[in-house]
C-alpha cells in the first residue's frame, strides 16, 4: 500500500500512518490522533508564555507589564489574579484580572481590580490566539502597599516681599490613608548656568526666605513617608521670580530662645528708636502639618502682651514634651503700625539645655558619699524622667602637688560613693549631668571639698599611752600615799603616843625622848629595851629608896606595914608592864 506523511505530525504519528490501513493499523492511527489532537487544541504547540512580568504601583494606580518574544501575529494577552489574607494559597481561586483581558499591548492598567492594599496578591498572564493559548507565565507575588511608590505632589507658589510662599497639595491618599504622614522635601536653585542646589524640609504651607531679590528660582517638591522609608516622585519643576524686600525698622530682629532646666525665654532686638510695644505669639507645631490655613490660629503668650521689654518668659505654654511650637514677635509702634518677626521653632527637649546639678558631700570611716540633686531641683520631673540623666563625677586630692590625678566615674543614681580614701586629706568633687539620648550635657557643678578623718592607729596609740601612764601614776600615787601614811603612823606613835607613862616616871620622859637613838624603828625597839632596863632599875631604886624610907619611917615612927609596901610594889610593876606593852 502507498505510505503518506502528514505534515505537522510528530514522528510517532507518522510511524502509525505508515503501518498500513488494515484494521490494526487503523486502530493504532486513531489512538495516536486521539493523543495528539487534544494537545493542539490546548494551544501548547506554537505560542510562547509572556516573560519578565512586573507590576508598577504609583499611589493607587496599578500597571502590569511583561515581555513577549514570540513572532506570532494576532496575539492577545489575558491575566488572572488571586489574593488571600493567610498563607494557604491553594484554596484561593484564580479570577480574571479586570482591565487585563484580551489586550494587544504588553501592559495593562488594573487599578480598579485592587481594593485590598495590605494583602498578598498573585498575578499571572498568558498569550492567546483564537483557540490557542500559551502556558501561564511565572507568578508575580506582591503586597500593593509594599511596592507602591508615592506620586508627585501638586504645588502653588507666590512671590512677595523677597520671599516665596509655597502651598503643597498631598499626593492621592487612597493608598496612603493619612496625609499627615507625609513630609516634603524641597529642592531649589537659581535659574542660571552655575546654579547650586539647596534642599529644605518644608511644611504643606511654608515660606522660603534667604533668597536674592529680583532673581528667578526654580524648585521641585518630593513627598516622603519616613516611617516606611518611602520616597516619592518629584513634582514638575516650577520657576518664580522674587521681589525686593521692604526693610521695616519696626520688626523685631534676632529672635532667639534661651532655655535652661525647662524654663523658656524668648529674646529679640529692637531697631526702632521710638516707643513700641510687643505681642509674643505662638502656634502649636502640629497645625503646620495640616494642609489648612493656619494663619488665623496664632495665639498670644500669657503675660507677654503689650509689653515693652525685649524678652518674654513663655514657659507656661509648654504643656508637654512630645510636640513642638513656633513663636514670633509682633511689634506695634505709636502709629499702630505692626510688623511680624521671623518665626523660631521650639522643640522643648531639644531646645532646652541641662543646668549643673547641686552636690552635697558627706564622709564616713572609709567612704566619701556624694549626694546629687538633679538639675532644676527635686520638683523638675521633666528633667528627671524624660532626659534619663546620668552623672559624671570628677574627684581629686586638693593638695599643693599639681600632679595629683583627677579621677572620674559615671553613675545613673543620684548617690555616689568613693572608696580608697587617704586619711587626713582634703578631697574635692564636681559633677556634670548628661543625657546620652539627646547628646546634651551640663556645665560642671560648683566645686565642693571635704576632709577625711585622720588615721585610727595614731589615736589608739595615744589612747593606750595615756591609759598606761594614768595607771602608772595611780600605782605610784597609791604607793606614795601608803608610804606617807606609814611614816605618819610611826611618827605619831613615837611623838604622840596614845597612852601616857606613869606619873611617877614622867620626869624621865624628857631624857628618854631626847635620845638620839630614836631615829629608826630598830632604835626605838632598842630604846624600849633600854627604857625597860632603866625603868626596872629606877623602880628598883625607887623601891629601894622607898624601902629605906619606909624603914626609916618605921624606925622613926615605930610603925611598920607590909601591906603598903606590897601594894606599892604591885602598882609599880603593873605600870611598868603597861608601859612595856
Amino acid at each position: 500500500m502507498r505510505s503518506f506523511r502528514r505534515p505537522g505530525l510528530p514522528v510517532t504519528v507518522q510511524g502509525c500512518a505508515e503501518g498500513g490501513m488494515d484494521g490494526g493499523a487503523a486502530a493504532a492511527l486513531l489512538s495516536c490522533l486521539l493523543v495528539v489532537l487534544p494537545l493542539r487544541c490546548a494551544g501548547q504547540t506554537n505560542l510562547k508564555s509572556p516573560e519578565d512580568v512586573q507590576v508598577y504601583v504609583v499611589n493607587s494606580n496599578f500597571t502590569l507589564r511583561w515581555n513577549y518574544t514570540g513572532n506570532d501575529t494576532n496575539v492577545t494577552f489575558s491575566a488572572e489574579c488571586r489574593w488571600f489574607e493567610g498563607y494557604e494559597t491553594d484554596k484561593t481561586e484564580w479570577k480574571e484580572l479586570s482591565g487585563c483581558q484580551k489586550v494587544t499591548r504588553t501592559e495593562c492598567d488594573f487599578s480598579s481590580a485592587i481594593t485590598e492594599y495590605y494583602d498578598t496578591h498573585h498575578v499571572r498572564i498568558r498569550a492567546e490566539r483564537r483557540e490557542e493559548v500559551s502556558p501561564w507565565s511565572s507568578i508575580f507575588e506582591m503586597i500593593p502597599y509594599c511596592i507602591a511608590q508615592i506620586g508627585p505632589p501638586e504645588i502653588a507658589l507666590q512671590s512677595t516681599n523677597g520671599v516665596i510662599k509655597i502651598k503643597v497639595s498631598p499626593p492621592e491618599t487612597k493608598m496612603w490613608i493619612n496625609p499627615l504622614n507625609f513630609k516634603y522635601n524641597l529642592v531649589i536653585w537659581e535659574n542660571s548656568s552655575n546654579a547650586e542646589f539647596r534642599s529644605l524640609s518644608i511644611f504643606p504651607t511654608d515660606i522660603i526666605d534667604d533668597l536674592a531679590p529680583v532673581t528667578t528660582y526654580c524648585l521641585k517638591v518630593q513627598a516622603t513617608i519616613p516611617l516606611d522609608l518611602k520616597e516619592g516622585l518629584f513634582s514638575p519643576i516650577h520657576c518664580v521670580k522674587t521681589t525686593r524686600k521692604v526693610n521695616d525698622l519696626v520688626c523685631a530682629t534676632n529672635v532667639s530662645v534661651f532655655a535652661l532646666n525647662m524654663k523658656f525665654y524668648l529674646h529679640w532686638n529692637n531697631q526702632y528708636k521710638q516707643h513700641v510695644t510687643y505681642n509674643v505669639q505662638y502656634l502649636m507645631g502640629y497645625l503646620k502639618k495640616l494642609h489648612d490655613d493656619y494663619s488665623v490660629k496664632w495665639l498670644s503668650v500669657p503675660r507677654c502682651e503689650n509689653i515693652t521689654d525685649t524678652q518674654c518668659n513663655f514657659s507656661s505654654i509648654i504643656i508637654g514634651t512630645s510636640g513642638f511650637y513656633y513663636l514670633r514677635v509682633q511689634t506695634v509702634n505709636e502709629y499702630n503700625k505692626s510688623c511680624l518677626s521671623d518665626e523660631v521653632k521650639v522643640d522643648p527637649l531639644i531646645t532646652n539645655e541641662i543646668g549643673p546639678p547641686d552636690v552635697k558631700l558627706d564622709i564616713s570611716d572609709v567612704l566619701l558619699h556624694i549626694q546629687i540633686s538633679p538639675p532644676g531641683g527635686s520638683e523638675s520631673e521633666v528633667m528627671r524622667d524624660h532626659y534619663d540623666l546620668s552623672y559624671r563625677i570628677l574627684y581629686w586630692k586638693n593638695s599643693s602637688n599639681n600632679e595629683e590625678e583627677i579621677k572620674m566615674k559615671e553613675i545613673k543614681q543620684t548617690i555616689g560613693t568613693v572608696s580608697d580614701l587617704t586619711p587626713s586629706t582634703l578631697y574635692c568633687v564636681k559633677v556634670q549631668a548628661f543625657s546620652e539620648f539627646y547628646n546634651k550635657s551640663s556645665h560642671y557643678s560648683k566645686e565642693e571639698c571635704i576632709k577625711t578623718p585622720g588615721d585610727k592607729i595614731l589615736p589608739l596609740i595615744i589612747l593606750a599611752t595615756f591609759v598606761t601612764a594614768l595607771i602608772a601614776v595611780c600605782l605610784v600615787a597609791t604607793i606614795l600615799v601608803f608610804a606617807l601614811y606609814q611614816a605618819y603612823s610611826k611618827i605619831k606613835y613615837v611623838f604622840f603616843p596614845s597612852c601616857q607613862p606613869p606619873l611617877n616616871i614622867e620626869h624621865f620622859g624628857g631624857q628618854l625622848f631626847s635620845s638620839p637613838y630614836l631615829s629608826t624603828t630598830e632604835e626605838v625597839i632598842e630604846n624600849c629595851s633600854i627604857i625597860e632596863t632603866i625603868i626596872i632599875e629606877e623602880v628598883n631604886q625607887i623601891d629601894f629608896k622607898d624601902d629605906k624610907h619606909s624603914k626609916q619611917s618605921s624606925r622613926d615612927s615605930g610603925n611598920y606595914s607590909n601591906d603598903d609596901d606590897t601594894s606599892g610594889s604591885k602598882v609599880s610593876e603593873e605600870m611598868v608592864e603597861k608601859e612595856i606593852v
